[in-house]
């Protein structure tokens, strides 16, 4: 029997049908609400709201869970690599071995920036965030690529651009670090792989080549897949939003970058690193950080505690710390910022009013300690969030555009304002 929900409105009931996900979770569907009323509903935040349905990921923040496309995120980062877990959430399936090569060889393909786009790093300013440049060299290859902009596509047609898209970001968010530095462009390489490639494009100079120890590609590829989805987050909710204009994938990826670059989103690992510093150059006495933070007077917040989702231990932070530990121990790494933050994560978890709260470690808690002992600069933080968080994006708008319910979006609001006035001439003011 399908089930139903009433709501009373003015004396009049109606019947709203409810929807039931995969794993019993509850939507009421209130898509008739306002033809039928002429109410809507108001939900700032959208908290309780949801814009779609999707077969791409599952987060249930009261457990800990999260699962790629029906898989335990704690198994990709075990066994996956990035390239492999990008393929899983586009297509939706895991590769064959034939598959998973074709797609890898389409990174090295397009792994280039057209000549022309380099002209764009010369004129951004050496001061200029990283963020910002990347999102306009995003947005700017619809320039270069026309033949991509077509708003008919779908299936394999939107894995290639994906995996063209992927190669061009790792490219283009190398050379922006370089630019920031005021380095030449170090080129991709031909035989390596997306990460190494990466580091490659990073870290070598014309005459030195950087050759990256084990230790740092694998903490670098577990970062990848953690931050690969996290369902309708900000971000993301962004590129489907710009995505339901019939927008290309450029442009409603470069507006997800921009979202992504918000320090409560992307930006959140790097304000975990300042808080760190912060307590470090305090001398390390983390007990008066933590009653400063419950201290209702004071607006001071623990960055790295708590989610908008998760009211439990965020299953990629156990991940993130487990890494983090095992990079600095490889490479007899001793950093204070490691020390506090496990000091720090101790008294909290200990403590009443966070346990109240549920306020748990999230992922930017240890990320910005992993990316710290590789040598990526704190500025660079959401730039890498962001390579990360691209198959997620682009699997959200193939899901989008080859789904059949799919409209426009266009959020209805409650007016508050003036009720009617008349004009009043400059003079008479």
């Amino acid at each position: 029997m399908e089930e139903r929900a009433q709501l009373t409105v003015n004396g009049e009931t109606i019947d709203l049908p409810i929807i039931t996900g995969t794993h019993n979770e509850k939507a009421i569907d209130i898509s008739s609400l306002r033809s039928k009323t002429s109410h809507i509903t108001l939900d700032c935040g959208f908290g309780n709201t949801g814009a779609c349905t999707s077969a791409i990921t599952f987060l249930d923040g009261e457990k800990g869970v999260l699962h790629y496309r029906g898989i335990p995120i704690e198994e990709l980062a075990e066994k996956s690599t990035f390239v492999e877990t990008a393929y899983l959430l586009i297509t939706g399936e895991l590769p064959s071995q034939g598959q998973l090569d074709n797609f890898a060889a389409s990174f090295t393909e397009h792994a280039s920036l057209h000549k022309d786009m380099l002209n764009f790093f010369n004129g951004y300013p050496i001061t200029g965030h990283p963020m910002g440049l990347l999102s306009a060299m995003v947005c700017s290859l619809s320039g270069y690529h026309p033949e991509l902009l077509k708003t008919d596509v779908s299936g394999e047609e939107i894995e290639r651009m994906g995996a063209q898209l992927l190669s061009k970001v790792r490219t283009i968010a190398a050379y922006t670090y370089r630019k920031s530095i005021n380095k030449p462009f170090i080129p991709p390489r031909d035989d390596l792989k997306y990460i190494p490639n990466f580091l490659h494009m990073m870290f070598s100079a014309p005459q030195k080549e950087y050759t990256p120890e084990p230790a740092v590609v694998n903490a670098l590829q577990t970062l990848l897949i953690l931050h690969a989805d996290h369902e309708q987050n900000c971000s993301t909710s962004t590129v489907r939003l710009v995505g339901s204009s019939w927008a290309n994938l450029y442009a409603c990826v470069s507006a997800g970058v921009c979202a992504l670059w918000g320090p409560l989103h992307g930006g959140a690992n790097q304000q975990v690193i300042e808080m760190l510093q912060e307590i470090h150059a305090a001398g390390g006495n983390t007990q008066k950080f933590i009653d400063k933070a419950k201290n209702p007077n004071s607006h001071y917040r623990l960055m790295g505690f708590g989610h908008r989702v998760y009211k439990n231990y965020d299953p990629r932070a156990k991940i993130i710390k487990q890494r983090a530990h095992q990079l600095l121990e490889e490479h007899g790494i001793h950093d204070p910022l490691l020390e506090i933050a496990v000091k720090l994560e101790e008294a909290v978890l200990k403590d009443d009013y966070f346990k109240k709260r549920k306020l748990y470690p999230n992922v930017d808690f240890y990320s910005g300690i992993i990316y710290k002992a590789i040598g990526i600069p704190t500025a660079m933080f959401p730039v890498m969030f962001a390579i990360g968080r691209m198959p997620g994006w682009i699997a959200h708008w193939k899901e989008m555009k080859e789904d059949p319910k799919t409209r426009i979006g266009r959020p209805r609001q409650i007016y508050t304002g003036y009720a009617q006035r008349d004009y009043v001439p400059i003079a008479q003011r």
